[in-house]
C-alpha cells in the first residue's frame, strides 16, 4: 500500500490486523526495508500469531518509498513525523513502536516529539554508542557510492554496502540519507521520557555498544543483551522476539513469574 504525506511524499507500508487489537509499528534499519527487516525475519508471522495489529513502512530512501538523492530530504525529525502521519492516516491513536538500528533512532525521536502517543518503545540494535558523535560522518556515503563493494576496506561498511546491493536498494538515495542533517541524543534528553522502554543489542554489536548504558538514561527502561549476536544477527534472533513479547505482556516487570510460585 502507498501513503502520501501532506508534503506529497509517497511512502509504502504494510498493515494487517483489526483496528481494536494492540498495534505494533515496525521501523526498519538503514539499507533495509519493511519486507526484509520484518517479514523475512519472522516478525510479521509472530505478531499475526499473537493476534496483534502490525504496521510497517519503508522509510524515505528505502524499499518502495520515495528515493531522493538530496540529503536535505532526510532530516530525522521529518522522517519520524512520517511515522506519526501514517498512524494518523490509519486512525491509530496509541501504538507500540519497535525499531531497529536507524529505526530505533527514529522511534526514539517519535517518542520524544510526540509524548503520550506511544505505550511501548523497543529500541533494537542500539546502545550506549547512541550518544557518540560519528567518527567519520562521510564514511557510509562513500561506501554506498563506491564502484565496487570489495574495495571498501572497513568490514562493517562493506557489510552494509553488500546488504544494500542484495536488497536492490538505491545506493545514491542511501548515501544521501546517511548525509542528512542528523539528530544527536544526549542522556539528559532522555531523562524526561515517559514511555515504557526496552533496549536490546547483541553482545558482539560494536556498532550499538552497551544496551544497559542506554537503558540507564531512560527512566524505568529494561535492557537485554543477546549472547553471541552481532549487529546483523540481532533482528533475526528468536530471543529478541521473545524478550519483546515478554516486555509487552509485562513479564519483564515481574520479580518472579506467577507460574514459578
Amino acid at each position: 500500500m502507498i501513503f502520501e504525506t501532506e508534503a506529497g511524499l509517497r511512502l509504502a507500508y504494510d498493515e494487517a490486523g483489526a483496528a481494536d487489537l494492540p498495534t505494533r509499528v515496525l521501523v526498519h534499519g538503514f539499507a533495509s526495508n519493511r519486507r526484509e527487516g520484518w517479514q523475512r525475519t519472522g516478525w510479521y508471522a509472530a505478531l499475526d500469531a499473537r493476534r496483534e495489529r502490525r504496521i510497517a513502512l519503508d522509510l524515505r530512501g528505502h524499499g518502495e518509498s520515495m528515493r531522493s538523492h538530496d540529503p536535505a530530504d532526510y532530516d530525522p525529525t521529518d522522517m519520524a513525523a512520517d511515522i506519526v502521519a501514517l498512524l494518523d492516516h490509519l486512525g491509530v491513536g496509541r501504538a507500540s513502536l519497535i525499531g531497529f538500528s536507524m529505526g530505533s533512532r527514529l522511534a526514539l525521536a517519535c517518542a520524544l516529539d510526540h509524548p503520550g502517543r506511544f505505550e511501548h518503545l523497543v529500541l533494537g540494535g542500539v546502545g550506549m554508542r547512541l550518544f557518540d558523535p560519528p567518527r567519520d560522518p562521510g564514511a557510509m556515503a562513500r561506501a554506498m557510492r563506491a564502484p565496487d563493494a570489495e574495495a571498501i576496506d572497513q568490514p562493517l561498511l562493506r557489510s552494509f554496502r553488500q546488504f544494500a546491493d542484495a536488497q536492490g536498494e538505491d545506493r545514491l538515495a542511501l548515501a544521501a540519507c546517511s548525509e542528512g542533517p542528523g539528530r544527536a541524543f544526549a542522556p539528559e534528553d532522555l531523562a524526561g521520557l515517559r514511555v515504557s522502554t526496552l533496549v536490546v543489542a547483541g553482545s558482539r554489536d560494536l556498532l550499538a555498544g552497551s544496551p544497559e548504558g542506554l537503558a540507564e538514561a531512560i527512566p524505568g527502561a529494561h535492557a537485554v543483551t543477546l549472547p553471541g549476536c552481532d549487529h546483523f544477527g540481532t533482528i533475526t534472533h528468536a530471543l529478541f522476539k521473545g524478550k519483546v513479547f515478554d516486555f509487552f505482556d509485562g513479564w519483564l516487570d515481574m520479580e518472579e513469574p506467577p507460574g514459578f510460585r
